[in-house]
């Protein structure tokens, strides 16, 4: 056993983004468990345990992409940041983008930090693992 669990929720749309993070993940030293929300209107169901997410677990970290449908991620990120029972959750932007208008607002309404996702599978797989040392090994995190 890899010791108590750690819940990650990733919201992101994106399948081949998913699958990276998924193998970026698996071979951790830690017991993680990646949940993932395909954009901000299921992520915030989750967390809410809104249907079908009634079992959902609170995540002790949120990996989550700007670009998304439905509901992209500065919209997410706000209601999670203005939601009594979730603002406390930290939040990891990890997306695609790169411009200064996302970084700032990103910021302005409550990110913890901003990460662009690199390109290349190498590189991203060095990302995740990074973000999960620094969050999980490093960073003191409010219990549950």
């Amino acid at each position: 056993m890899k010791g108590t669990p750690i819940d990650i929720l990733l919201v992101e749309d994106d399948q081949g983004d998913i699958e990276l993070t998924r193998e970026a993940l698996k071979d951790s030293k830690l017991n993680i468990n990646l949940h993932v929300a395909r954009d901000g209107v299921e992520a915030l169901a989750f967390l809410r345990k809104q249907q079908p997410f009634e079992k959902a677990v609170r995540p002790d970290l949120i990996l989550l992409d700007i670009n998304m449908p439905r509901k992209n991620g500065r919209e997410t990120l706000q209601e999670i940041r203005s939601d009594e029972e979730l603002k406390s959750i930290p939040v990891v932007v990890l997306t695609s983008s790169n411009s200064d208008e996302d970084i700032t607002k990103s910021y302005e309404i409550g990110a913890n930090c901003y990460i662009t996702k690199p390109v290349g599978f190498d590189q991203f797989v060095k990302v995740v693992k990074t973000i999960e040392k620094f969050w999980f090994t490093i960073v003191k995190l409010p219990s549950r």
